[in-house]
């Protein structure tokens, strides 16, 4: 129901903020921001801390063929939250991927984002997806990244976006 009253939202050129939801009417109500990270394990909000960077699939691998290209991320904190952005653009910067919101949570091999993920002209020039709420990123296979865990949230491709420590 939340993502049928968003899309009319945007549709009748409305446009939900950062931690908001959708009531059944179709209007968006703000939800209580993030007032303290839960931190279960404090190596892994360190390697969060010192990432090397974010990727989208579709801008990672330019020319040179294969070469990975990864945006930046920063962390900071603001009292007792920690506030993560990020973003990767293409070369010519017109595609982008980014993150931006609040920690709500980190553990072994997972952290939840409340905040926004946007992608724009990638991989095709026009797309637009927007994702407002809460999204978890997790570590699988003992990869050196976070991968969003939801993978076919906007139009239905799958879309890889990897945060790296």
């Amino acid at each position: 129901m939340m993502r049928v009253a968003m899309i009319a939202a945007l549709a009748m050129g409305g446009a939900f903020a950062a931690n908001a939801y959708a009531q059944p009417d179709g209007t968006a109500e703000a939800a209580a921001p993030v007032a303290q990270t839960i931190v279960h394990d404090r190596a892994a909000l360190a390697r969060l801390r010192g990432n090397s960077g974010i990727t989208l699939q579709w801008i990672s691998f330019e020319d040179p063929p294969n070469t990975v290209r990864r945006g930046h991320v920063t962390v900071t904190d603001r009292g007792d939250t920690i506030h993560i952005n990020g973003v990767h653009r293409s070369r010519d910067g017109g595609a982008y991927v980014e993150v931006d919101g609040d920690i709500a949570e980190i553990g072994t091999d997972y952290f939840i984002l409340d905040g926004t993920i946007t992608i724009h002209d990638t991989p095709d020039a026009g797309r637009h997806c927007v994702k407002t709420g809460p999204s978890r990123f997790g570590v699988t296979q003992n990869r050196r990244y976070w991968r969003l865990r939801e993978f076919e949230w906007c139009d239905g491709l799958t879309d890889y976006i990897d945060i790296y420590f």
